[in-house]
């Protein structure tokens, strides 16, 4: 098997069909192995066609990593994100001819660096509420993204699994749920809010009353599927306007991922179960979901150091039971001193 062939059948054979992974991750690590592939060009001295894959040593592995953080600029993040892809593209050639397996063994022990924590961005409820009373109902492109940014809230669904909805995921009878997709092709059940569908059936209608036919949920101004990219500039537009009314969004970056945070963290707040959360933002792991849980800690953490800095404690009057005598008769200028 040639170098080309392993690539072109990690990514179509491999990662695609057998381990499900989704279109983002697949093209997140497209970008990580062609930037690899031009560096071993850079290095070898040949163009991609010709390189051999027993040519390339654990050295051109860690020389890249170097490459991706001197040269390029990238943050120990990015450079941990491109390694993660090596190393999951390693194990699979490994794994379909034996003569790599020690390199992919050096591989492997390439440890990951590591990064300041960084908490997942979010929004107060009176934030949230700002922005969501900012699309115009009344149009039809104004109730298609009341409609988008409230499903997106309520269910904390990732901007894919959005843009890939269909009618037929929408469960509009008694007990009202959406069937959302997410990594790995697995589908979880998320009950949907009265208000959720309400806004649902609004913009259903509007697209009945204009004759719009399609088995997408939500369509752009051209009545074709709305992607991702699109769902990110009209979050970005109503956070611009709901800025106007509520200050503390002026010069925010808030994208549809924020809104995913936003949800989980308003979960945790109103002391919904851990494991619950987990599984409606469809996390494999609980340690994924469990910082949401220290964001919660450290804003009632904040908020209570705001409501002690109100206070200057040098202000303060101190109890009459402990104020000495002699500071009770200045302050009220009494003619003698009892002792």
């Amino acid at each position: 098997m040639t170098f080309n062939h392993m690539i072109t059948t990690y990514f179509t054979c491999y990662l695609q069909n057998e381990r499900g992974v989704s279109i983002n991750t697949i093209k997140s690590y497209k970008d990580g192995i062609r930037m690899f592939v031009e560096y071993l060009c850079r290095v070898l001295k040949v163009n991609a066609e010709r390189i051999n894959a027993r040519s390339i040593t654990l050295d051109h592995v860690l020389s890249f990593l170097t490459f991706v953080e001197q040269e390029r600029g990238n943050s120990p993040a990015t450079r941990n994100q491109r390694l993660a892809g090596l190393k999951t593209f390693f194990k699979f050639i490994a794994a379909k001819d034996p003569e790599f397996m020690h390199l992919n063994e050096l591989v492997q022990t390439i440890k990951f660096k590591q990064t300041a924590y960084c908490p997942p961005p979010s929004l107060t409820v009176e934030e949230m509420d700002a922005i969501l009373a900012v699309p115009d109902t009344d149009t039809l492109l104004g109730s298609r993204d009341h409609a988008m940014l409230t499903l997106m809230y309520h269910t904390g669904a990732r901007v894919q699994e959005i843009a890939d909805l269909t009618i037929n995921d929408i469960e509009f009878a008694k007990n009202p749920f959406v069937s959302l997709t997410g990594k790995g092709q697995k589908t979880r059940l998320i009950p949907l809010l009265q208000e959720t569908i309400d806004s649902l059936c609004a913009y259903l209608e509007f697209r009945k009353q204009f004759g719009i036919e399609s088995e997408h949920l939500f369509l752009n101004n051209k009545a074709e599927p709305i992607t991702r990219f699109g769902i990110g500039r009209r979050v970005k537009k109503y956070t611009q306007i709901a800025a106007e009314q509520c200050p503390s969004l002026r010069g925010r970056k808030v994208s549809p991922h924020v809104f995913r945070h936003t949800c989980a963290l308003h979960m945790i707040e109103a002391g919904v179960d851990i494991v619950l959360v987990q599984e409606v933002l469809g996390h494999k792991r609980l340690k994924t979901t469990s910082q949401y849980i220290e964001v919660s800690i450290e804003r009632k953490r904040k908020a209570l150091g705001a409501l002690v800095s109100k206070s200057d404690p040098a202000s303060r009057e101190k109890p009459r039971w402990k104020t000495p005598k002699i500071l009770d008769f200045l302050r009220n200028g009494r003619e003698r001193y009892v002792a």
